[in-house]
């Protein structure tokens, strides 16, 4: 009888560890919910964003699906979270930076219900020695 009442223990903290584990997360949440709107494109320190500008394609919405894809600018693609969500990868279908596909991966410094701020390096295709420091913030729209 005590073997049947453990099972049942057993079993039934299994299935409460497996519901939560299919809930999305309050980082998931915050990400997928708004559509993003870009508040500052810096590339170095120095805003990036405006014609012909390493982030002026970055300029404009965003929004991160569910399903794992999404629009970031005038780019498509699709995102996932690393390191316990604390880092994003991007990957686009278009090159980004130049003529090279690659994917992103972007620190999250800040995320919340109104305001996501991601930090990467990425290649400078001028100068090799000398990567990109990129910060990008957005809003909540």
């Amino acid at each position: 009888m005590k073997n049947l009442a453990l099972l049942f223990i057993i079993s039934g903290c299994l299935f409460a560890f497996a519901c939560n584990k299919d809930k999305p997360s309050e980082r998931f949440k915050f990400l997928t919910g708004p559509v993003w709107t870009t508040d500052s494109l810096l590339a170095n320190g120095a805003d990036a964003s405006g014609p012909g500008q390493l982030l002026e394609p970055f300029k404009g919405d965003a929004k991160f699906k569910e399903d794992g894809t999404g629009y970031f600018g005038i780019h498509t693609g699709q995102w996932s979270f690393f390191s316990e969500e604390t880092e994003i990868k991007i990957t686009t279908d278009l090159p980004v930076f130049g003529s090279i596909i690659i994917p992103i991966l972007c620190d999250i410094v800040e995320l919340t219900s109104l305001s996501l701020k991601i930090t990467t390096v990425v290649p400078n295709l001028a100068n090799p020695q000398e990567p990109h420091k990129i910060r990008l913030t957005f809003k909540a729209r």
